[in-house]
C-alpha cells in the first residue's frame, strides 16, 4: 500500500530483491485478536452455522499469544458478551466472576478527598450489573470458542502491509521475519504471507498502524472532528486480605493533576485479593514537562489511596492509548474492501471509562453486514450499510448521549467541565436531548503543548521501590521483549527534529510522555549539557503508541515490529 503517511518497512523497501510471498485466500481477514476482532470472527461463523452457509475467516494477531497485548481497566459492561454468548455465565471457567458491589466517586485534594453522592450521578454512570476482571482473560476465553466455530487464529503474525488493487483493499501481508537491523534478510529470514480476502476488518485497537493508513488513504476522517486520546497506565497488585474489598469500584479525579489537565484514576477490587489501579491523562495536556507515568506514581501516595497498598505486592504493569473522541470523531467505518471495528473506530465511552461492550457490539454489527454481502456474492466493494447502521445502533446511542463530556472537560477544565458534562448527561436522561447541541473538540492532541518557556516545570520525587517505582522496573513486569536485531519500529521522519526543534522548544517531551523509558536525551557532558543525542530504546516499547499521537511535530511514526514482539501481559 503506497501511503505518504506510512514509513516503508525493511521488507517493502527491498521487495524487488526478495522472493515472492505465498498467498492464502479467505472470505474475511480480521486484523487483531482483541474483543472486537474475535467477536467479528465468531459472529460471522455463528451466522454461517445458523443458515447452513460456508464462510472462511482468519484472525491475525501481532502479540505472541491471544491476550498478550490486551490491557483495560477493566470494569466491563457485559451487554456485548451477553449478545454474543448468552449463556457465558453458566461456564465454570467463565472469564468474569467478580460482580460490582459498590461504586464510589471521589474528588481528591492534596491531602484529603470528598466522596460524591451516587444520587447525583446520571444512571448511565452506575456500574450495577457490570463485572470487574481482566480483558486479556476474556480474549483468552473467547479464542478457543472462536476456533471451535471454525475461525483460524494466528498469533505472533503481525499484519504489516495493506494490500490494495485498483483502489480496493484486497487483504493484508504479514511482516517478514529475520530482517536485520540494517534492513537486510538475516540467516533466519522468512518471507511474510499474503492473506487475500473479499473483505478485511481492521480491529487493531487505538491508533492501529494499518487502520491509520486506511483512514488516511480513503479519507475516512474527512468532515469529522479530530480523534482525541488519553494514555492509561495500569498496575495490578496483590493486597493484604484486610485491605481487600471485593467488588469495589472506585473512581477519582483531581489531585495530582491541575484543573487544566484532564484525567482521572481508578481502583478496582476483584478476584482473590487483586486490585487494579490505573491512571489516565488526557493527551491534550499543555505542559511538556508533565510525565503521565510519574503522575500515576504520585497518585498512589495520596493518603486515601496509599492505605490500600500497605503490605501489598505489585505483580503487573502496562500502558496503552485510549480513544476519547467519541461520537464526533468516529471516522467513516466502511471503505472499498473492508471495515473498522472497536477502538480502531473509536467507540470508547469516556465518562463511563468503558469500551469493551461497544467493541463487541460493533464487531457483531459489522459481521452481520459482511455476512450478507459475502452470501450475496459480493467482494472488495464498500459495505456502506454498516456505516449507515452504527449511529442508530446501541453503540451509537451509547456514544451520542455523552458526546459533549470530553469537549466540555477540555474547554472548561476539570471542575467546571465535569459539572457541565454531568448536567448535559442529566438533560439527555430526562429530556433525550442537549441544550448544547454537539460540541467540537478543536485541535488534535499533538498541537496542544506549550513551549517550555511558558510553563512551570514539573519535578517528581525519586521512587521508593515499595509504593512508587521507576519506568524500567515497571517495564520488566510487562514481559516486554523484541528481537534486538531488527529495524526499529519507532521511525523518525527527520532524525534532526528531536534535538534541533523539540529539545529547545519543549524540552523533548518524548522522554516524559513515554511510560516505558523508550526515549532519552543523552549528553556528552551531562553537567554542561553539551552535544545532546536522541536515543530510542525500542526494546522497551509496550506498544502504547503515545509517541505517535503526542509528538508535537508528528515526527515519530509507530510501525508494526516483528510478530510476537512487545509485551506479554498476564491477564491485564
Amino acid at each position: 500500500m503506497s501511503d505518504n503517511d506510512a514509513p516503508k518497512t525493511a521488507a517493502e523497501a527491498t521487495a524487488a530483491d526478495l522472493p515472492p510471498r505465498e498467498a492464502m485466500d479467505f472470505d474475511v481477514v480480521v486484523v487483531g485478536a482483541g474483543p472486537a476482532g474475535l467477536v467479528t470472527a465468531m459472529r460471522l461463523k455463528q451466522r454461517a452455522a445458523e443458515t447452513g452457509a460456508e464462510i472462511s475467516v482468519v484472525v491475525v494477531e501481532k502479540g505472541a499469544e491471544v491476550g498478550a497485548h490486551i490491557l483495560s481497566g477493566a470494569v466491563i459492561d457485559p451487554s456485548g458478551l451477553d449478545a454474543l454468548v448468552p449463556d457465558w455465565r453458566e461456564d465454570p471457567d467463565r472469564p468474569l466472576d467478580t460482580e460490582v458491589e459498590k461504586d464510589e466517586f471521589l474528588f481528591l485534594g492534596p491531602a484529603g478527598g470528598l466522596r460524591l453522592p451516587n444520587l447525583f450521578m446520571p444512571s448511565l454512570m452506575s456500574n450495577e450489573g457490570n463485572f470487574i476482571g481482566s480483558l486479556g482473560r476474556v480474549c483468552r476465553w473467547l479464542a478457543p470458542r472462536a476456533e471451535a466455530l471454525g475461525v483460524e487464529i494466528y498469533p505472533g503474525f503481525a499484519a504489516s502491509e495493506v494490500l490494495v488493487e485498483d483502489g480496493k483493499v484486497v487483504g493484508v501481508a504479514t511482516g517478514d521475519l529475520g530482517i536485520t537491523r540494517e534492513g537486510k534478510p538475516g540467516p533466519n529470514y522468512t518471507r511474510g504471507m499474503e492473506l487475500h480476502a473479499k473483505y478485511t476488518v481492521f480491529a487493531e485497537g487505538a491508533r492501529g498502524n494499518l487502520a491509520k493508513q486506511v483512514i488516511h488513504r480513503f479519507g475516512l476522517a474527512d468532515g469529522r472532528e479530530p480523534q482525541k486520546y488519553g494514555i492509561g497506565i495500569k498496575e495490578v497488585w496483590e493486597v493484604q486480605p484486610e485491605r481487600f474489598r471485593r467488588g469495589l469500584v472506585q473512581h477519582s479525579f483531581g489531585w495530582p493533576l491541575d484543573n487544566r489537565t484532564g484525567g482521572g484514576s481508578w481502583l478496582y477490587h476483584y478476584g482473590e485479593n487483586l486490585v487494579s489501579v490505573g491512571f489516565v491523562v488526557h493527551l491534550n495536556y499543555e505542559n511538556p514537562t508533565l510525565s503521565p507515568f510519574d503522575e500515576m506514581q504520585r497518585f498512589k501516595t495520596h493518603p486515601i489511596i496509599a492505605e490500600t497498598f500497605e503490605g501489598a505486592k505489585r505483580i503487573s504493569y502496562g500502558a496503552r492509548a485510549i480513544v476519547e473522541g467519541g461520537w464526533q470523531s468516529v471516522p467513516k467505518l466502511s471503505f472499498p474492501g473492508g471495515c473498522l471495528v472497536g477502538d480502531a473506530g473509536g467507540f470508547v465511552n469516556v465518562p463511563r471509562i468503558k469500551g469493551t461492550h461497544n467493541a463487541m457490539l460493533s464487531g457483531m454489527l459489522c459481521a452481520d453486514h459482511l455476512f450478507e454481502a459475502v452470501q450475496a456474492g459480493r467482494g472488495h466493494d464498500e459495505v456502506g450499510s454498516y456505516e449507515e447502521a452504527w449511529r442508530a445502533s446501541a453503540v451509537g446511542e451509547d456514544l451520542y448521549r455523552v458526546r459533549n463530556v470530553k469537549p466540555m472537560w477540555s474547554k472548561y477544565g476539570t471542575f467546571a467541565g465535569i459539572a457541565l458534562g454531568g448536567l448535559d448527561m442529566w438533560t439527555h436522561q430526562i429530556m433525550g436531548s442537549s441544550f448544547f447541541g454537539t460540541l467540537s473538540h478543536g485541535k488534535p492532541d499533538h498541537e496542544c503543548l506549550k513551549p517550555i518557556s511558558e510553563v512551570k516545570a514539573k519535578t517528581y520525587a525519586k521512587p521508593d521501590g515499595v509504593l512508587t517505582f521507576d519506568k524500567l522496573s515497571s517495564v520488566f513486569l510487562s514481559n516486554t521483549n523484541h528481537e534486538e536485531d531488527q529495524p526499529s519500529h519507532l521511525v523518525l521522519l527527520d532524525p534532526k527534529v528531536p534535538v534541533e526543534h523539540n529539545l529547545p522548544k519543549y524540552g523533548e517531551p518524548a522522554r516524559l510522555y513515554c511510560p516505558a523509558g523508550v526515549y532519552e536525551v543523552v549528553y556528552a557532558d551531562p553537567e554542561a549539557k553539551t552535544d545532546p543525542k536522541f536515543v530510542i530504546n525500542a526494546q522497551n516499547c509496550v506498544h502504547c503508541k503515545t509517541c505517535d499521537i503526542k509528538d508535537p511535530t508528528q515526527n515519530i511514526k509507530w510501525v508494526t515490529p516483528e510478530g510476537g514482539g512487545g509485551p506479554v501481559y498476564p491477564n491485564m
